[in-house]
């Protein structure tokens, strides 16, 4: 349940730079930084949007549209689908314009995201960047970041989120 609060956004930075995992989806979006930009933000809607999520709720929601968010999607493999699910602070920044999330919860736990939107000839580049230095498993979390989460399940996730929100974006719908 989503409690609406006035409370000040989260203050998330940037993704730094130097983690161990750096996975980058982005697309030209052929649509204006705003379309683009407010279908991206509310995130509430995406499972309308995206059959590989399956659900996103606010927890709690901040003033600037953002707040702490629980998403899960499934990572499609053939007809069989591995579940997700993740807790995230969402900042949002219409002036600029970015999306920003820091993973609260989950396997991704510590995760820094960050969506930009920018205007190029044709539409928007619109960029996802994920950082994190993996999970805190003994042994195997930076095996299990760089050779399976990140580019199997980030970037399989991202990948198809971003090009299913263009299409909704390049629908004008």
């Amino acid at each position: 349940m989503s409690v609406i609060s006035t409370a000040e956004p989260f203050a998330l930075a940037a993704p730094p730079s130097g983690r161990l995992v750096t996975t980058v989806d982005e697309l030209v979006v052929r649509a204006p930084v705003t379309r683009i930009f407010d279908i991206a933000a509310a995130v509430e809607h995406w499972p309308a949007y995206l059959a590989h999520y399956r659900y996103v709720r606010f927890r709690e929601q901040r003033r600037d549209g953002g707040g702490i968010v629980e998403m899960a999607a499934n990572r499609p493999f053939g007809v069989f689908n591995w579940p997700t699910w993740w807790l995230s602070e969402m900042a949002v920044n219409r002036d600029v314009p970015w999306v920003r999330f820091r993973h609260i919860g989950g396997v991704t736990t510590r995760m820094d995201v960050e969506w930009s939107f920018t205007p190029v000839d044709g539409g928007t580049l619109t960029r996802i960047v994920h950082v994190w230095d993996g999970p805190n498993w003994p042994l195997i979390g930076p095996f299990a970041a760089t050779q399976v989460i990140a580019p199997v399940f980030v970037h399989g996730i991202a990948s198809r989120t971003l090009a299913g929100l263009a299409k909704v974006a390049e629908s004008g719908a």
